[in-house]
């Protein structure tokens, strides 16, 4: 038998750290069957395991720093060398694992796989892919999600490739579709960059023309490829307005005595169904393409589930054999 796959965990990271994430990461190695190494203070992390001690499957790699949300990703990263973050992408620099998780500081998780483990050849810049849900149907995804604000149209057009390699992984379809996000469906709207990528992608055949914000959650096209400042702020948008559509679902159903008799029988376990597929928690993160080894960023508010399900996305993608995809997707283009 194989030895079980070793997923670097940063520790430190995320809005709930460690306590989420060191009990996500317990909870991983009993339901996937991987191991994880911990990084972090090591006085933070040893409270929170059981009975004080790491148990089989973890291990606790003690660092001294730690890169806060509010710090600078680019100058932390090359000036805390004993940063967790830092620490675990050298990791799976060194091999010592297998992949990395990081739901902290997005930028400084980012840096430090960039820096540690460098880009794919032929790669100008990465991007984050995230799977966005569709109600009763297959997700579809949103690459940049965060990583490359300013974009050029050249590597809006690299991000379809290696988008359309992950998607044929993460989503299991053979001839994944791009769509480009733009501010209408005729391939005159949008700004020059939109023009210009259009101009550069209307050849290929698995290019759909423009995507609209109404195409999202719709699963059509299978990826929908934009630059990271407006994906960033699409996708926060979409998580704000599921949050406030399933506030005032239930705020309805236990605004009265037969409301809330009518959801605890009939409708209040159906939509707790519908309002988990949507939960952010339940995605795991977002993959970072475009660089040499797997690093999955999670969400900042990740909970222990969260980190459940971005530790078997990066177990995922490793056994998917996903930075020898997106290689290949990269030289193809050349």
């Amino acid at each position: 038998m194989s030895a079980p796959l070793r997923i670097a965990v940063d520790a430190m990271g995320g809005d709930r750290a460690p306590d989420e994430i060191v009990a996500g990461a317990c909870q991983a190695v009993d339901a996937l069957g991987v191991e994880v190494l911990l990084f972090g203070t090591a006085d933070a992390i040893a409270p929170l395991l059981p009975g004080g001690a790491a148990p089989a499957g973890v291990t606790v790699v003690p660092c001294s720093e730690v890169i806060e949300m509010h710090d600078d990703p680019a100058r932390s990263v090359r000036t805390r060398k004993d940063a967790s973050v830092v620490r675990a992408a050298e990791a799976v620099r060194d091999g010592a694992a297998d992949a990395m998780v990081g739901a902290g500081n997005t930028g400084a998780t980012m840096a430090s796989a960039l820096l540690r483990y460098g880009r794919i050849r032929g790669t100008a810049r990465p991007a984050i892919a995230v799977p966005i849900p569709v109600p009763f149907g297959r997700p579809h995804l949103l690459v940049d999600a965060g990583a490359t604000v300013d974009a050029s149209p050249e590597w809006l057009v690299q991000f379809a490739r290696m988008g359309r390699a992950y998607a044929r992984l993460r989503l299991g379809v053979e001839e994944p579709t791009v769509g480009l996000l733009s501010n209408g469906e005729e391939p005159g709207k949008g700004d020059d960059l939109r023009k210009q990528t259009f101009a550069m992608l209307e050849g290929e055949a698995w290019f759909t023309g423009n995507a609209e914000g109404r195409d999202f959650m719709t699963g059509r096209p299978d990826v929908i490829v934009t630059d990271g400042f407006t994906g960033n702020v699409a996708l926060k948008s979409m998580e704000s307005a599921l949050k406030a559509a399933a506030g005032l679902v239930f705020t309805v159903l236990g605004s009265t005595d037969e409301t809330r008799a009518a959801a605890e029988v009939v409708t209040g376990p159906l939509l707790q169904a519908v309002s988990d597929y949507l939960d952010p928690d339940t995605i795991g993160g977002g993959a970072l393409l475009g660089v040499d080894g797997v690093c999955i960023i999670s969400h900042g508010s990740s909970s222990a589930r969260a980190i459940v399900n971005a530790i078997g996305l990066a177990a995922d993608c490793v056994r998917g054999g996903i930075v020898a995809r997106l290689k290949e997707a990269v030289a193809d283009a050349g």
